[in-house]
């Protein structure tokens, strides 16, 4: 992706940027509700399993220890993520307000010349947001 503009060679090349959110008491109870969310799915899926389990137990074709080990492996997994999302929900009880998070990551076009100096465009940028608005830009 070379173009020519007037004074020499340029190029766009992509760039990893980091998403960070400032934690306010709105943005906490948000994050607090989707970890909740998320738990409640967890559980509904552990039961749907337990269900499916038993529903498939009367099957003769089935080993039933094999069948009881899958669908176990498949619960330890859920129940390690409810794990994960309730430790998420403590951590989250002690960030204070106007703390950042880093919430996600994005990929950004950057243009790059002759002369560019390459470390500034390397470091680390980030997008900000407070409350689902864009508060400032750090590059």
């Amino acid at each position: 992706m070379r173009k020519e503009r007037e004074r020499g060679i340029f190029m766009k090349i992509i760039k990893k940027v980091a998403i960070k959110q400032v934690i306010s008491e709105k943005s906490k109870s948000v994050l607090q509700e989707k970890f909740n969310k998320h738990i409640m799915r967890l559980e509904q899926e552990c039961q749907q399993l337990l269900f499916e389990q038993r529903k498939l137990q009367n099957k003769k074709s089935i080993s039933k220890q094999e069948l009881h080990d899958r669908f176990q492996q498949e619960i330890k997994n859920r129940k390690e993520k409810i794990k994960l999302a309730a430790f998420k929900i403590e951590q989250l009880e002690m960030l204070e307000i106007g703390s950042e998070i880093i919430e996600s990551e994005v990929e950004a076009l950057v243009e790059v010349k002759e002369g560019t100096h390459w470390n500034e465009i390397m470091e680390q940028t980030a997008i900000i947001i407070k409350d689902g608005v864009v508060v400032r830009i750090d590059n």
